[in-house]
């Protein structure tokens, strides 16, 4: 794979902030990305069941508001909004776990459309562990596939365990944790505190050692 590893780690925006979710203190993971194509385009590869499993999950389910949804092997929950070409809301329950995810869609400048996505989870010991980047470095991946497939769509969608296993993915996954290491740090987090974490994180995604 001809892989530039910094620039697609340069084209995320990132950012972490805390607030109040249903009465209970949660935190938000916020990153953003434009790619090179129309509003049109990018909202139809985001919410086209047929699309979807081309960079991201095979998605079943009733896929309208009110609807729930089925990633295999991965979450599930209801879509609360779905506003073409802009906005889409779910719940995000994997296991007991509930959390919320928010697209949005909006034209860049010339040539460019850019997508944001909020995720939005109660504040638990799992944060601790492991900061924004256990949530960022996965919807980062998603987002990389996505580019990936956006400028060559009929090409094979990666594998993405031998993806992680290589030495572009690991210095994807590692930047990627260290980016959201910062981002805790400008949220407020303790700087050493925020870089165990990413390092934690760095090591889940690869199977490495802390």
């Amino acid at each position: 794979m001809n892989f530039d590893v910094h620039r697609h780690l340069n084209a995320v925006e990132r950012s972490v902030s805390s607030l109040v979710r249903d009465g209970k203190p949660a935190r938000a993971v916020i990153l953003a990305r434009s790619f090179a194509t129309t509003l049109e385009d990018l909202w139809d590869v985001v919410t086209n069941s047929e699309r979807i499993p081309r960079w991201f999950l095979p998605i079943s389910g009733e896929l309208k508001p009110g609807g729930r949804y089925q990633f295999e092997s991965n979450a599930g929950g209801v879509i609360n909004a779905c506003e073409p070409p802009a906005r889409v809301a779910v719940t995000w329950e994997f296991g007991e776990h509930i959390s919320w995810v928010e697209v949005h869609c909006a034209n860049a400048e010339a040539g460019l459309a850019r997508l944001g996505l909020t995720h939005t989870a109660p504040l638990t010991g799992h944060w601790d562990e492991y900061g924004p980047g256990a949530t960022g470095v996965g919807w980062e991946l998603a987002l990389l596939g996505l580019a990936l497939h956006l400028a060559r769509p009929d090409a094979p969608k990666p594998d993405e365990a031998a993806f992680v296993g290589s030495p572009e993915g690991k210095a994807f996954i590692a930047g990627s944790s260290d980016a959201w290491g910062r981002a805790a740090i400008a949220a407020g987090t303790e700087a050493d505190q925020a870089r165990a974490a990413a390092r934690r994180t760095s090591a889940f995604y690869t199977g490495e050692s802390v």
